[in-house]
C-alpha cells in the first residue's frame, strides 16, 4: 500500500472514532447514549410498541405544550390522552 493510501486509512479510522455512537460532541449535550437494540429491550419489558402515525402539525405542538405543562415526556401525553379518548 502506498504511503497516501495509508493516511487515508488512517484518517478514516479516526473519523470513525470521533462519529461513534455515544460520542459527545463538544459543547453538546453529555448524556449517555443507550443503544438502540437495549431500548428495544426495554421497552418490551415494558409492554411499549412502537406506533407510527402522522398528525397535523397544530395538534403535535399542543401534544408537546400539554407533556411540557405535565412535565412528562410525549409518549406518556399521547398515552393519556389515546385512553381517554377511547374511554369517552
Amino acid at each position: 500500500m502506498k504511503k497516501s493510501g495509508m493516511a487515508k486509512s488512517d484518517a478514516k479510522k479516526l473519523m470513525g472514532k470521533m462519529i461513534a455512537p455515544g460520542a459527545t460532541v463538544f459543547g453538546g449535550d453529555n448524556a449517555v447514549a443507550i443503544d438502540r437494540r437495549e431500548q428495544r429491550k426495554r421497552d418490551q419489558a415494558l409492554g411499549l410498541i412502537p406506533f407510527a402515525v402522522k398528525l397535523n402539525g397544530d395538534l403535535v405542538q399542543q401534544l408537546q405544550a400539554l407533556a411540557k405543562a405535565r412535565g412528562v415526556d410525549l409518549n406518556q401525553v399521547t398515552a393519556d390522552v389515546l385512553t381517554q379518548g377511547l374511554k369517552a
